[in-house]
């Protein structure tokens, strides 16, 4: 589920309670969460509507301006109207765990993670996608994939799932190691 910057500004500061929606399938389910540039945003409800009974009231709690909004909303897609409620669930725990130093044993676990990340591939990357970051911080994605080898889409799913490992930050342009990312670097 995404969000504009504006709406997740909204939800942040508890403005926003609720989000609509038009999919084939739902993409998230009451009690889980979303993780956004901002934070988590939790989901407490996804219930299937008719257009017609989306509210002036619930169009505002939702960033509208009108009920009209909504409606042209729906209309210009496809699929089931949905209204979610939601709220803000806190930071994202991956920047927690990134400024976590892991201690050995972690240090142990994360090592075999990685090595199921090369297993799984056409050819080990984890510890040269590592490299290449710690030695060109803030350096265009675009510019690290070429010295990798791979396509720029390929390169950055790898780096995705570097940061899930809490391993990587994102910057404004390129990446940097987080302390997690670097004190496993120092051991491979």
């Amino acid at each position: 589920m995404l969000f504009r910057t504006k709406d997740l500004e909204a939800i942040f500061s508890g403005q926003c309670t609720l989000a609509f929606r038009r999919w084939k399938k739902p993409t998230v389910k009451p009690g889980g969460t979303v993780r956004t540039q901002l934070g988590m945003v939790g989901i407490d409800s996804v219930e299937a509507i008719e257009p017609g009974e989306v509210t002036e009231a619930e169009a505002r709690a939702a960033g509208y301006k009108d009920r009209a909004g909504v409606i042209a909303m729906f209309d210009a897609q496809e699929g089931t109207c949905y209204r979610i409620r939601l709220h803000p669930a806190g930071p994202d725990p991956r920047d927690t765990l990134r400024e976590a130093v892991p201690d050995a044993a972690e240090l142990k676990t994360l090592g075999g993670k990685l090595q199921r990340l090369d297993k799984a591939a056409t050819a080990p990357w984890t510890r040269q996608a590592l490299q290449l970051i710690a030695d060109h911080p803030g350096v265009v994605s675009t510019t690290l994939a070429e010295r990798a080898g791979l396509e720029r889409a390929d390169f950055k799913l790898n780096i995705r799932k570097l940061k899930a490992l809490g391993l990587t930050i994102s910057l404004e342009v390129g990446y940097r190691l987080s302390p997690r990312g670097a004190a496993l670097l120092a051991t491979l």
